[in-house]
């Protein structure tokens, strides 16, 4: 198992504390944040190598940093940095509720982010500060996924909740929206990670469950400036925290060239455990899932699947949760004749009819009643049936 969960002392609601002189050491990061290429994993190389704390490196002047081997950029960012950035971005921190900015040396960093070769030098934060040390298992996927994929996003992110864990996605439509909303749904935690600032929310057709998920105790998360636009190259830098944020990444749903698969490369970078959920072979969105299971990764057709991988799970559960012994009206229409006549891929009306072996208008007024109830979905061709239903 890659990495252990956290017990049940860890995950409990804690006092979060500022270090002393906080300010300053969030200017400080800030600072090394500006240097040009320039992160984590040069500046543990340099302080292994001089054996000196990181903000030292703030100390040195011009002819020492390029004794150091820092280009004449670096140096100038290093002596000469743009307060005006720091100040505007320490502004936007007080400007606003429920707003926060960690770096590796503030104790509510992250402790799985750290441990990853390239963590952020900053993090900002708005919402539930808390969640930072939950346990989290990343959801990702394809941006236009069929109804398959938006239920199987949409269900699981729903167990995962209901047994306390955190579902950790980047609020990008599709797959990513279908976990954010399935955690949601019973009211569990979720965590958005951006490849743009807290001030630029992206994409703009989700702002407002950027917004729903801060009311309901959620938190989202960005390494980057408040008011940084989204460019292509923020993406594959904002998947490496998503999973280096998770125990785990569930991959529903994309194509072999996709970011979901950047997402899962740097998850086993990082030692975390990669599950991937099939679909139908003929289907090329499922591509990218079926090739990391060729690699390694484990199938997952049940929540246990993922569950069962992480010791010390269930006697860390947040919110009890237990089903129901006698079904629901709605369960118990999913053991029906006719609902048994309909696939997960798309099925045509006469093969409905056919199969369940029922007048047309009996079988049109029936699907009309499911589809109300989420039980099933009208596409073109026919319909789907809905997982788990």
């Amino acid at each position: 198992m890659a990495q252990e969960v956290r017990n049940c002392e860890q995950t409990k609601p804690a006092q979060l504390t500022e270090p002393k002189n906080s300010e300053e050491a969030l200017r400080g990061w800030l600072v090394l944040d500006q240097i040009p290429h320039f992160g984590m994993g040069k500046l543990k190389k340099f302080q292994n190598l001089y054996n000196v704390p990181a903000h030292s490196l703030l100390t040195y002047s011009s002819s020492q940093l390029v004794d150091f081997g820092f280009d004449s950029a670096q140096v100038k960012a290093i002596t000469s940095p743009d307060w005006r950035l720091i100040d505007n971005e320490l502004n936007w921190l007080t400007s606003g509720n429920s707003r926060f900015a960690v770096h590796p040396e503030h104790p509510d960093f992250p402790v799985l982010l750290k441990e990853t070769s390239r963590p952020p030098f900053v993090l900002f934060g708005w919402g539930n500060k808390k969640l930072l040390a939950s346990n989290q298992i990343a959801m990702v996927g394809s941006r236009n996924p069929s109804h398959y994929g938006k239920s199987c996003g949409f269900d699981f992110a729903q167990g995962l909740a209901r047994q306390g864990i955190t579902v950790t996605s980047g609020l990008a439509m599709g797959i990513d929206t279908c976990a954010h909303q399935g955690a949601l749904n019973v009211g569990g935690n979720t965590v958005a990670v951006l490849g743009s600032g807290l001030d630029n929310l992206y994409p703009k057709r989700n702002i407002r469950l950027a917004e729903e998920i801060v009311q309901n105790q959620g938190l989202v998360l960005s390494e980057f400036r408040a008011n940084t636009k989204p460019t292509p190259h923020n993406f594959p830098r904002r998947n490496r925290i998503v999973s280096g944020l998770s125990l785990g990444v569930v991959v529903i749903e994309a194509a072999i060239r996709s970011g979901s698969l950047i997402t899962a490369k740097y998850a086993i970078e990082q030692n975390r455990e990669v599950f991937a959920i099939p679909g139908n072979i003929n289907n090329p969105l499922s591509e990218g899932a079926h090739l990391l299971i060729k690699e390694g990764a484990k199938l997952v057709s049940k929540l246990e699947d993922i569950t069962e991988e992480f010791q010390n799970l269930n006697s860390c559960v947040l919110k009890e949760y237990s089903e129901n012994s006698e079904k629901s009206p709605t369960e118990s229409l999913a053991t029906d004749k006719l609902l048994d006549s309909v696939d997960y891929d798309v099925t045509a009306l006469d093969v409905v009819i056919q199969r369940s072996d029922m007048p047309i208008k009996v079988v049109l007024a029936q699907l009309l009643e499911y589809e109300l109830r989420g039980l099933v979905v009208s596409v073109s061709g026919g319909y789907i049936k809905l997982r788990g239903k």
